[in-house]
Formats: C-alpha cells, sequence, structure tokens
C-alpha cells in the first residue's frame, strides 16, 4: 500500500508528522514525501526541512494521498496547478484522499471537495464554502466518500488512526 503526504513548502510539520507516525506501521506501507521534485522543503517555521523524496511525476498511482495544511502557504500552495492536476488525477483511483487542517482548502481547490463534508482548522472553514465543499464545524473527523478531513493540527493523528482503522 502506497501513501504518499504531499510535502510543500511552508507547511506545518505536525500536520504530517503525526499521522505519518501512525500509519508508517501499518503492514505493507510504501511511504513517499512527494514534491515537484525530490529534496529539502522548508516547513512554515523556516528552520525545520522536511524530504520530498518522490516526485508527482514518480508517483502516479498512490493508495493514499495525505495533504497537510499550513498557517502561512495553504493559499499560494491552493494556486499550484501542477500539485492540484497531480491530485485530481491520483484521487480517481485512491482508496483514501485525506487532509489535516487546512489540506482540505487545498483538496477544495482541486475540486475534490464540491458538495462534500469536510472540516479544517476554524479559521480556514469558511475558505471550503467558496470551492462549494460543505463545511462542518462541528466533527474533528469527517469522512465523507473515501475523503477524510481533520480539524486543526493536533487532529492529525486522530486522522491517521482513523485511516489506519479503515485499512488495517
Amino acid at each position: 500500500m502506497q501513501i504518499a503526504f504531499v510535502t510543500y513548502p511552508g507547511m506545518t510539520a505536525l500536520d504530517m508528522v503525526g499521522p505519518y507516525e501512525v500509519l508508517r506501521i501499518l503492514p505493507d506501507a510504501e511511504l513517499r514525501f512527494v514534491w515537484h521534485e525530490p529534496g529539502p522543503i522548508a516547513t512554515d517555521s523556516g528552520v525545520l526541512f522536511m524530504g520530498a523524496t518522490h516526485s508527482f511525476a514518480e508517483t502516479p498511482a498512490p493508495d493514499i494521498v495525505l495533504v497537510p495544511g499550513s498557517g502561512t502557504s495553504t493559499m499560494s500552495t491552493a494556486r499550484d496547478e501542477k500539485l492540484l492536476a497531480w491530485l485530481r488525477a491520483v484521487h480517481e483511483n485512491t482508496t483514501h484522499t485525506v487532509s489535516v487542517c487546512s489540506g482540505s482548502v487545498i483538496l477544495a481547490a482541486a475540486g475534490l471537495l464540491e458538495g462534500r463534508r469536510a472540516t479544517s482548522h476554524w479559521r480556514a472553514l469558511d475558505l471550503l464554502a467558496p470551492f462549494r465543499a460543505r463545511p462542518d464545524s462541528h466533527e474533528r473527523i469527517v469522512k465523507d466518500g473515501k475523503i477524510i478531513t481533520a480539524a486543526g493540527v493536533s487532529a492529525g493523528i486522530d486522522l491517521g488512526l482513523s485511516v489506519a482503522a479503515e485499512v488495517a
């Protein structure tokens, strides 16, 4: 089972590290940290770097995709056409497409949340409706079909547990 973590400049590390720590122990998990090209990626702190291990082109068919959020770069990342096109393409065959915190805004920008219930960090909830998503401010984890969204940053571990329960 291939799990792709979108690793983008300015992302919040805990949004990815929390679910990573849960999902990495799943049987047969192959983890990939994906971006335009492999290499170091500065997180929102500017001092912690994560490593993209694979490019989008090298990861055409992951089983699970996870998009973390960011307090600083969600909106610029939500305009990255190459990322959005990759998300739309791989979503067709994922078993789960998931997000933590404001990562749901990126899924919405890709058109994946249209008509679906989703959650996000409370400051980003209003950003979902313009993409025709149905914001849910009452749930920490929202599952709508194969899409699972988690609220604020600390909800990432809960998201990882929810995804693990679905697949293991």
